[in-house]
């Protein structure tokens, strides 16, 4: 009787507790799409009626596109970074696309490499330079991406070619930090135009929409 009676009690003593105790909850993360970088031509159908489109082969880096080639130096130093991400130049896909608005390029390039918290944090403004070449590059308002790390920046760049003549042009990049990937799009335009130009918004639409194709 001992023992059934105590088993009452403990019954009675659990039933009459003051708190219900919640039932364990397991969080399954929530799966990233794998990455296939084919998918990158989905995106050429967002260009503007007219534009040529060709794919891009071999080591394809923002700086070489807004005209500063491969030679170049940045100050501060540690902001070279943002704009030439570490990858691997044999894994590259893209292509670009040409018309009145400018040139557009979307790559994408298998990497390790994350987003430089320090450089975002303290680069605002800095300057690249290359030959005759200079130019200004400034952090902009990056767009959103699920599970990705994104960055922005226009550049302006001038170029004093024969007889001191200078040239000029503008670059919207963004640049998003995927799945053991980095991917960017680029579109260079000419100030002197007379052709409306694309402008950042139409970058950021596209890097949100690259991003999408990537992950299926």
């Amino acid at each position: 009787m001992w023992v059934v009676g105590a088993a009452v009690a403990l019954l009675a003593a659990a039933c009459g507790s003051g708190e219900d105790q919640p039932p364990d909850v397991t969080m399954s993360p929530v799966a990233t799409p794998r990455i296939d970088p084919a998918r990158v031509d989905r995106v050429r159908h967002d260009l503007p009626d007219g534009y040529e489109v060709a794919n891009l082969t071999g080591q394809v880096r923002p700086p070489a596109l807004w005209g500063f080639g491969t030679q170049w130096s940045a100050e501060p130093p540690q902001c070279g970074v943002l704009a030439d991400p570490a990858v691997d130049p044999a894994s590259t896909k893209g292509w670009s696309g040409s018309g009145t608005g400018g040139i557009v390029y979307v790559v994408v390039a298998e990497s390790t490499a994350g987003l430089d918290p320090g450089a975002a944090a303290s680069c605002g403004q800095w300057t690249l330079s290359a030959g005759q070449a200079n130019g200004t590059v400034t952090m902009t308002a990056a767009p959103p991406i699920e599970n990705a790390e994104t960055v922005a920046m226009a550049t302006v760049t001038t170029t004093v070619v024969e007889g001191g003549t200078e040239t000029h042009s503008h670059a919207d990049t963004v640049t998003a930090y995927l799945d053991g990937h980095v991917a960017f799009v680029s579109v260079v335009t000419d100030p002197g135009s007379p052709h409306p130009q694309l402008d950042a918004a139409f970058t950021n639409e596209l890097m949100v929409k690259t991003a999408a194709a990537l992950r299926g």
